[in-house]
């Protein structure tokens, strides 16, 4: 995958790795780096506005890095990402297109560096899926929020899919978008992940 340094959202297993290339591209562009190992902050986001608006005649590039970028985080990063000061460019970097919100994805292009995402250790099992350890899976992420549970779905569909233990229907593989459109809606996440492991169980093969 050719990168650039345009203002964009780059899907990466490995930031510090895809920062460098990026680095690498520059002619006379300053970086200036906020790279976090799990979640960005909110006052990740007030330190990333505040470089943003420093005086500077030379372009510079913005990159924030995080394995999560919540809600919250997303939206108060908008209006600077809508509206960039004079020669500033954004570039987030995240392993997952699906804690992307919609606000975001309008506004920045998305470039997926690794076209085989490798899978995270859920701390499921799928090859083995029982009701017990559904029950167990669900009662961990009693608390995980919308943006969490959309990151979660989309890795438990794709280690189905690569496990090739499931018989997964076209109408089966909907379950994933059919998850993100009742989180986008509200609907609990507790509720939404019990409901996608349920009918993957259903189709285990035998």
């Amino acid at each position: 995958m050719t990168l650039s340094l345009i203002s964009q959202v780059i899907i990466t297993q490995d930031i510090p790795a895809t920062v460098k290339r990026l680095e690498s591209l520059a002619t006379r562009e300053q970086f200036v780096k906020i790279l976090k190992e799990e979640s960005f902050l909110v006052e990740d986001v007030k330190l990333a506005i505040e470089k943003a608006y420093l005086a500077s005649q030379e372009q510079t590039i913005l990159l924030l890095g995080a394995k999560l970028f919540s809600e919250v985080v997303q939206n108060r990063l908008l209006k600077v990402i809508e509206e960039p000061p004079k020669n500033k460019r954004f570039i987030l970097l995240t392993p997952s297109k699906a804690t992307i919100l919609p606000t975001i994805r309008s506004r920045l292009p998305i470039t997926v560096v690794d076209d085989m995402v490798a899978d995270e250790v859920l701390g499921l099992e799928l090859s083995t899926l029982s009701l017990e350890t559904l029950y167990a899976f669900v009662q961990t992420h009693k608390r995980t929020d919308s943006t969490m549970m959309k990151r979660i779905v989309e890795q438990i569909v794709k280690s189905a899919l690569y496990s090739q233990k499931y018989h997964l229907s076209a109408q089966t593989l909907q379950l994933c978008s059919d998850s993100f459109e009742a989180l986008d809606r509200g609907s609990p996440p507790q509720f939404v992940l019990t409901a996608l492991l349920l009918k993957l169980l259903t189709q285990q093969k035998r």
